[in-house]
């Protein structure tokens, strides 16, 4: 990782160990930070955003746009560090970081766009008007599925609204988080001395240091990645202090297969969104239900595409499916797998993989053919599961479909007009993101990303999500003589 400025031993006596899931080895020893040195940084940020929130919109954009730079000119080492971190396949290591650098581009744009509104006044001789401002520090929360990207969603947006950030990345993934920082502070000096000390920092730790961050009211937004258990103490800390905060937690994403669907398409979008990144996406398709006419047909094929997948080491070869996360992800999927056997479910593949040392847990995802929805078909189990049921009626399945707690990615696969409009009405799916004729994951950057109930209900990314860090304010202007109060109330004291 020369490339990327992180250049000295990462090796530290009695600290956080950094595990590869790859190997399962240990790559990496950091030094955690404490809630002292958390509280320290808190106001480190604060000095930065009085300065920072005075910088112009467009320059502050000029600061994310060398940042695109210098993560063009280090795609290919962050491309590399994710997948030794998170295990991911070369070309998603990689398409990760081009996440990164989109959402730059989009985020320089939009920093000569920060735009309010001029409103009708029923007042004569009064303007009213609203405008935006730098919202404050930004608490940055993530998970080890997708160890730079949604930080960079958050902090693009940030930056050129004018707020510093402080990144809590997780502890099975700080190593890319410290690459990003490196590549960051880069741009940093191209930029020069309108960046203030503190703009963006990165701190490792536990629990406790995402409880200081959480429960520090000069946090003025934490945007939290990851479960929705996290979520559900997350939420309510931020809430108790009158805190802002985005959420963007887990799903139980689900495809339906209609009648008319072009089934090679459906079979091409499901095997990538049910085995991506070995099931270990927020996105990842986790339910399927195909319609009795085309279940025998789309069905035996999808098995056929499971048994032939490649799992592998990531960093070797063309696999396509790399390893799960440790040891916890394979006893969840394990356990899931048996309760579903006892439910009256087949299941099809699921195996542990021999690649490497015994502490690598590499499995072949599974398909189970399942009777109805129950059990594990209910939450998210973070693995390569993917739930198939059959269905007949239109109405029935779009109830099923949403039954669910989880509330991010759907997709539908038809030709069908009709079936392609409710699902997208208000009567269809319920979750943040419907696709008609692709997959649950592989968002693009300039729609917001998020979804609805145990989700969260979060947005981030593109669309109008910057709004969530800056304030609003509604001004008026009186420029005439008189003083007419609205709703025609009088109150004269003269």
């Amino acid at each position: 990782m020369k490339n990327c400025g992180v250049e000295t031993a990462l090796a530290v006596e009695g600290g956080m160990k950094v595990v590869s899931p790859v190997t399962g080895e240990v790559v990496a020893t950091l030094k955690a930070h404490d809630v002292a040195e958390t509280e320290a940084a808190i106001a480190k940020a604060g000095e930065a955003f009085r300065k920072w929130r005075m910088v112009p919109g467009p320059r502050r954009g000029e600061l994310v746009r060398l940042f695109a730079e210098e993560l063009r000119n280090s795609k290919d080492d962050l491309g590399r560090m994710v997948s030794i971190e998170a295990g991911k396949s070369p070309s998603e290591g990689l398409g990760e970081v081009q996440e990164m650098i989109d959402i730059c581009d989009f985020a320089v744009g939009l920093s000569r766009q920060l735009y309010g509104l001029t409103i009708a006044t029923e007042r004569p001789g009064h303007r009213m008007m609203e405008t935006w401002h730098p919202l404050g520090v930004v608490g940055i929360v993530t998970a080890f599925n997708f160890p730079c990207a949604p930080w960079c969603w958050n902090s693009a947006l940030a930056l050129v609204c004018g707020d510093p950030v402080i990144w809590k990345p997780s502890e099975k993934t700080p190593l890319t988080a410290l690459a990003c920082q490196a590549v960051f502070e880069r741009a940093l000096v191209r930029f020069g001395a309108d960046a203030p000390d503190g703009l963006s920092q990165v701190l490792i730790g536990g629990p406790d240091v995402g409880d200081a961050l959480v429960t520090s009211e000069k946090v003025a937004l934490i945007s939290a990645t990851g479960s929705t258990r996290m979520g559900r103490i997350v939420g309510p800390k931020v809430a108790a202090r009158f805190g802002k905060c985005i959420l963007e937690l887990g799903g139980n994403n689900a495809g339906i297969v209609c009648p008319s669907a072009d089934l090679d398409m459906a079979l091409r979008a499901i095997a990538f969104g049910a085995m991506g990144t070995a099931g270990q996406r927020c996105t990842t398709m986790r339910r399927l239900f195909v319609h009795e006419s085309v279940y025998d047909q789309l069905v035996p094929a999808l098995k056929k595409a499971y048994a032939s997948v490649t799992v592998g080491n990531p960093l070797e070869g063309q696999a396509l499916v790399g390893p799960l996360i440790d040891e916890a992800a394979y006893d969840g999927m394990v356990a899931a797998l048996g309760e579903v056997k006892d439910l009256g479910g087949v299941v099809h593949g699921g195996e542990r993989v021999s690649v490497g040392p015994d502490t690598a847990y590499y499995v072949k995802p599974a398909i189970v053919e399942m009777p109805s929805q129950q059990g594990p078909v209910l939450r998210e189990t973070f693995a390569p599961i993917l739930y198939v049921m059959k269905y007949s009626d239109f109405d029935a399945v779009l109830e099923l479909h949403n039954d669910v707690g989880g509330g991010l990615s759907s997709s539908i696969f038809t030709t069908d007009l009709r079936e392609m409009e409710v699902f997208l009405s208000a009567r269809g799916s319920d979750c943040g993101i419907a696709n008609v004729n692709i997959g649950t994951s592989g968002a693009e950057i300039g729609g917001a990303f998020g979804g609805e109930k145990e989700t969260g209900g979060g947005r981030e990314s593109g669309s109008d999500a910057w709004r969530a860090y800056m304030r609003r304010a509604t001004n008026t202007i009186n420029y005439s003589k008189d003083l007419p109060l609205a709703q025609g109330v009088s109150f004269d004291i003269g």
